[in-house]
């Protein structure tokens, strides 16, 4: 079988800035591909993380996606999806702003937005389930693994393992200043991951005195190969849920939203929108928004 050549794009997701955000390729005709042609491709693209589009085998779905890195398929990511549904969008038009993708952890609805002459894309997914608290006898390895201390952590906000299919742990912190004193040890966090059962850390704060509420996060994930992730729109959805059910942000009018900042620290910032709806303040549902820019565009054929 001769297979057509593959549109294929890079892009930044959760800016508008090429060099920002986090990046991810995507690659449009990639029905036919087998997975090694596939694995080969990703192993290509700059980017950890590429989105195949494919037909939709299921109805009721408009596109199919897949989500490889050179070590693995992974289900579901993020920045990958608002990355493919952007090129999409700008690249084949769309019947309708409302869509539904299929994805490795099912359906995912995917809405399209105009903003300021641009996209803006939406996910929305069901509301990620808090896990077990985080044990005391690990604290002073991971905190040591970090470059934390016990004081820098905040009082009010219990660390705790959120399971979305990657497990992160998330440590709340005092002030945004902390997070540029980190310091961490990532072949420690690496032999520790398995051991608490986090594949990712994800140290965040809270500001106050905002007109909106903002957080501030750095996010590692060396087990997974990416020692720090630039900008994570899952993690920011577990973080909403924790927020929730913490009492440290309510819902109003069932929806609490906040805005979070990511990459600043590796040269990318980014910026993600969460909206947890909500009902008798109980999560169903988290609604990530983002920006997206395409950086570079190419034809391939598999090999």
């Amino acid at each position: 079988m001769i297979l057509s050549p593959q549109r294929v794009f890079q892009v930044s997701a959760f800016t508008r800035e090429a060099s920002g955000g986090n990046p991810a390729g995507v690659v449009l005709d990639a029905q036919g591909l087998s997975d090694a042609q596939m694995r080969t491709m990703a192993d290509t693209l700059d980017p950890p993380d590429t989105a195949f589009v494919l037909p939709a085998e299921q109805g009721g779905c408009d596109a199919q996606v897949r989500y490889l890195t050179p070590r693995r398929e992974t289900t579901f990511v993020g920045h990958a999806t608002v990355a493919a549904q952007y090129v999409r969008a700008k690249i084949e038009g769309l019947s309708s702003p409302r869509q539904r993708l299929m994805t490795g952890i099912g359906p995912v609805e995917i809405e399209t937005l105009q903003a300021d002459g641009d996209y803006r894309i939406a996910i929305t997914q069901p509301a990620p389930v808090l896990g077990p608290m985080f044990s005391a006898q690990h604290h002073t390895a991971v905190f040591s693994a970090l470059g934390l201390s016990g004081a820098d952590v905040h009082p009010q906000f219990p660390l705790q393992l959120v399971a979305q299919k990657a497990p992160r742990l998330l440590i709340g912190v005092r002030s945004p200043d902390t997070l540029s004193a980190l310091r961490p040890d990532f072949e420690t966090l690496k032999r520790l991951s398995p051991e608490i059962g986090a594949e990712g850390y994800f140290v965040f704060a809270l500001e106050s005195g905002q007109p909106r509420a903002v957080t501030r996060a750095r996010l590692f994930c060396p087990v997974m190969g990416i020692p720090e992730d630039p900008v994570s729109g899952n993690t920011h959805a577990m973080l909403g849920v924790y927020l929730v059910q913490h009492g440290l942000l309510a819902p109003q009018a069932g929806r609490m939203c906040f805005r979070g900042h990511q990459g600043a620290f590796v040269g990318r910032p980014g910026v993600v929108d969460v909206e947890v709806l909500c009902e008798a303040n109980v999560p169903q549902a988290v609604r990530i928004l983002g920006d997206a820019v395409i950086t570079w565009s190419g034809v391939r054929s598999a090999d």
